[in-house]
């Protein structure tokens, strides 16, 4: 499994298609520092601050706990060059409201209810938000309109769609839920490492639920 990572997180920039490339900034992946550090994955705990990050850690430890040769594991590998999209809790509120039907107000709700979809699921969820190689600053990201980004789930695309305000939408397969936002306050996070994330505010699913 994790030969598969390397072997695609090697093609760098070759795994953006379409109508624009980005270029990973070269200074930008001098550290080895990981996102999982970062995160605080391993430490995870629900909260009432909805903008960070804790049921993706959370699920992130879950689907680690079970499934201990995930690539899942590779978030903790600062080594290894990739870039996160990662959804805030709220953008898991969210999602579990959707898929529930019901008005989620936690963040141990919205955990339970995703965690719900059973492990394997999450854990495709999890690696679909993973871009191997780059990393991709954001500024490269405003410049990427049209450009298609290879997931570490099987390869399968997230579109990049850059708005004059400026956005940066980012579109999955689940055509019936409004497309995830890059979040431009929360940009860059562990940047001058090879490793970086960005904030979105929804959930991107490699599938149609």
């Amino acid at each position: 499994m994790r030969t598969t990572f390397k072997r695609v997180a090697a093609i760098g920039a070759a795994a953006l298609l379409g109508a624009a490339v980005i270029a990973p900034t070269a200074q930008a992946a001098d550290g080895d520092t990981s996102l999982a550090s970062v995160l605080k994955v391993g430490q995870s705990k629900f909260d009432k601050d909805f903008a960070d990050f804790d049921i993706l850690t959370r699920a992130a430890e879950t689907v680690l706990t079970a499934k201990p040769d995930s690539n899942v594991k590779l978030l903790a590998d600062g080594s290894v060059a990739l870039t996160v999209f990662a959804p805030t809790d709220q953008a898991f509120i969210n999602l579990a409201s959707t898929l529930t039907g019901k008005k989620i107000k936690t963040e141990a709700a919205a955990f339970k209810a995703v965690a719900g979809l059973g492990v394997d699921t999450v854990e495709q969820v999890l690696l679909y938000h993973v871009v191997p190689g780059g990393p991709i600053l954001s500024g490269d990201a405003l410049k990427a309109n049209g450009a298609k980004l290879k997931s570490a789930d099987m390869n399968k695309t997230i579109k990049v769609k850059v708005t004059k305000k400026p956005n940066i939408i980012l579109i999955d397969k689940a055509k019936k839920i409004a497309n995830p936002r890059v979040n431009l306050d929360q940009v860059d996070i562990n940047k001058g490492n090879k490793q970086v994330a960005h904030g979105i505010n929804g959930v991107l699913l490699p599938f149609a639920p």
